[in-house]
């Protein structure tokens, strides 16, 4: 059993007795070394009840007197053969507070299991600066920029909603807030939250000059969009201007059907193949953080364009794969949606997505010419499911009026994989 203790910026003085208790009876203490040196070393020679001993510290409950181990770097890596050189002994760890808030309390967790971690938390740095602002929890979006590329506030970036960014610095925040037409956004960076030299600094995105005080802070934003710019909704269905494109790119009509019939779920992996500019997996990701998804596109330009695309619009963990499928497929995690934009013709392409798609998954596939709705209605013939033809008119200049242009009819099939035990080609239509 590890146990885990979370620990504030007032360190030693400021864990409950329980923590205090777990960090005592430790023979091995992990930790950052700024994590470590919060907590004093024992002093046996001294007894414990003479008046030495400052009052903070219960007499009952020593500081500790345990092995310190400080992190390496990088942690991840090592972290299973840390743990194992210390095997049999009571390994404490300690996170910065709440442990299972981002903290490395999910990752044991993850890595043990629940059975095998005790967690004795602290107060996070969301609770702490929801109450110094006077935010009510649940209606704030955390977003941490640890470890992750910084781009990914973009997705919580609405009006009138509040973010609080863990571990970026003030002053890229107000530059994504700002390239974002966020800048009049209200920015406070709070810092040492807990701890005798707490401080707060305010100001605006488009005005921010100052640092953080400390490199222990969170940024809380109140997010206000520019007067001239146009807010991305969060339903699917963005302007087709959102995207950098080649003309290559699911229109954002045709976009809305087929994302609705890939229903995307939390904690789901879409394959988008034949990505194109990587709309379908740019909106499936922007659907809920949890999501992932992998785009497939053969052309190293619209690749590259992919990831331009994914981190302007705050989903920089897309996965952007390069070669033709159905070869660029191999050896890619099984999809529970995958849909098909392109190569629809390409032999072997259809049966691989079928066979590799997890039962439950959802299929989408989009047919524009001739042979590739051929290669769908053999498909459908088969396997059933749902079968749409969309034909899109926009409204466009005609000379003094405004007449209608039609767009490239689409047809979209979709169909879901049943969950029948032994049977591959078990299916059901989808409505």
């Amino acid at each position: 059993m590890i146990t885990v203790v979370g620990i504030g910026a007032d360190g030693w003085a400021g864990l409950s007795g329980e923590a205090r208790r777990a960090v005592a009876e430790a023979e091995v203490l992990m930790g950052s070394r700024r994590q470590l040196d919060l907590v004093p070393p024992a002093t046996p020679t001294v007894p414990l009840t003479k008046p030495s001993v400052p009052p903070s510290v219960p007499p009952s409950v020593p500081p500790s007197a345990a092995e310190r181990v400080a992190w390496p770097s990088p942690l991840l890596p090592a972290l299973p053969g840390l743990l194992a050189e210390h095997a049999g002994r009571r390994v404490c760890v300690l996170a910065s507070g709440d442990p299972m808030f981002y903290g490395i309390g999910t990752t044991l967790v993850r890595l043990l299991g629940p059975d095998r971690v005790r967690v004795v938390p602290h107060l996070s740095s969301l609770s702490l600066a929801c109450a110094r602002l006077g935010w009510p929890v649940e209606e704030v979006e955390t977003v941490s920029l640890v470890g992750r590329p910084a781009a990914a506030l973009r997705a919580a970036l609405f009006p009138g909603r509040r973010v609080l960014v863990l571990g970026g610095s003030p002053a890229r925040v107000a530059e994504l807030l700002v390239t974002s037409g966020y800048g009049p956004s209200r920015m406070v960076v709070l810092s040492d939250l807990g701890s005798p030299g707490e401080s707060r600094v305010s100001g605006t995105a488009s005005g921010w000059t100052a640092p953080a005080p400390s490199a222990l802070h969170v940024v809380a934003v109140e997010c206000a969009a520019d007067p001239d710019a146009g807010p991305l909704p969060a339903v699917p269905g963005l302007p087709d201007e959102a995207f950098e494109h080649d003309g290559q790119l699911t229109k954002r009509e045709v976009r809305a059907v087929s994302l609705s019939r890939l229903a995307p779920l939390p904690g789901q992996l879409l394959w988008d193949v034949g990505a194109g500019a990587g709309s379908i997996a740019i909106e499936w990701l922007r659907g809920h953080r949890a999501c992932e998804a992998v785009a497939v596109e053969s052309d190293p330009e619209r690749a590259a364009r992919i990831r331009r695309n994914a981190e302007t619009l705050g989903v920089p963990r897309l996965r952007v794969v390069e070669g033709r499928a159905p070869a660029a497929l191999e050896g890619l995690p099984a999809p529970d949606a995958v849909f098909v934009g392109g190569g629809l013709t390409e032999p072997g392409l259809l049966e691989l997505c079928w066979a590799a798609l997890r039962p439950g998954g959802r299929l989408v596939a989009n047919a524009v010419t001739v042979e590739s709705e051929a290669v769908v209605f053999q498909w459908y013939g088969r396997l059933g499911g749902d079968l749409a033809r969309l034909a899109v008119h926009r409204a466009a200049p005609l000379g003094r009026f405004a007449g209608w242009r039609a767009l490239a009819p689409v047809t979209v099939w979709s169909v879901t994989k049943g969950t029948t035990a032994g049977d591959p080609d078990a299916e059901e239509g989808q409505p």
